[in-house]
């Protein structure tokens, strides 16, 4: 039976059954995210979906209720308590659907999906080569934090910048995203095992999949301004 301890500490069966764990749950993850993207864009008036990239202010508005969700996932994927980290887990797959809404719909509309299913192939590579390098390299990877976090400021107020006085913020700043989001998935696998106890899984499995998602939506972006 696994304990509560942290994994660094835990014995290999019990570390193993962890990350076996936190995987599964990413993976059931997207596949939710999936589900709940496709029923949205059923239920979802197309003049609606308009309106969420239409306007720049509302964009603001949803930018910063995702700040603070994701503020309140990341404390509740945390939590000791199952039945609050799987809320933090669901409530974060909604709130990325609904995000993501615009930007699948305009990728349905003009490439017809193919254009999503080549970004999920590259993420997904991309996403099983840098966990291959976190778990097989013995660099401490300590040193990209300070960096993401810098990095992620920047990036925000970029982005907020652009949307105030409405200028594009063009391919590089989505290749520097990239950059950004892998930075981020090879420090959060190294650290695993130093920032959840053995009974976490369902938490650290929101911390990559948050990860996971910023990869794809900017690999999505990429890909769909080569098209355009």
């Amino acid at each position: 039976m696994m304990t509560d301890v942290l994994v660094a500490h835990a014995k290999d069966v019990e570390k193993a059954e962890f990350y076996k764990k936190t995987y599964v749950h990413v993976a059931l993850a997207i596949l939710a995210f999936i589900g709940v993207e496709a029923v949205l864009l059923r239920i979802v008036p197309a003049e609606l979906i308009a309106a969420m990239f239409a306007q720049r202010y509302v964009w603001l508005l949803i930018i910063g209720v995702f700040w603070l969700a994701s503020v309140l996932a990341t404390k509740w994927s945390l939590s000791q308590s199952k039945s609050t980290q799987y809320f933090g887990l669901g409530f974060y797959i909604l709130l990325e659907a609904i995000i993501f809404l615009p930007l699948i719909y305009i990728a349905m509309v003009y490439s017809g999906g193919q254009v999503i299913f080549q970004a999920a192939t590259l993420t997904v590579a991309m996403f099983a080569g840098i966990s291959a390098v976190a778990f097989t390299s013995k660099r401490d990877f300590s040193f990209l934090r300070n960096i993401i976090v810098i990095g992620g400021f920047i990036s925000i107020g970029l982005i907020v910048a652009g949307m105030i006085f409405g200028f594009n913020l063009g391919l590089w700043f989505s290749v520097g995203m990239v950059i950004l989001a892998s930075a981020t998935i090879l420090y959060q696998t190294s650290k695993l095992k130093d920032s959840y106890a053995t009974n976490q899984y369902v938490g650290a499995s929101l911390q990559l999949f948050a990860s996971i998602m910023l990869l794809f939506w900017y690999i999505l972006s990429i890909l769909m301004s080569r098209r355009s």
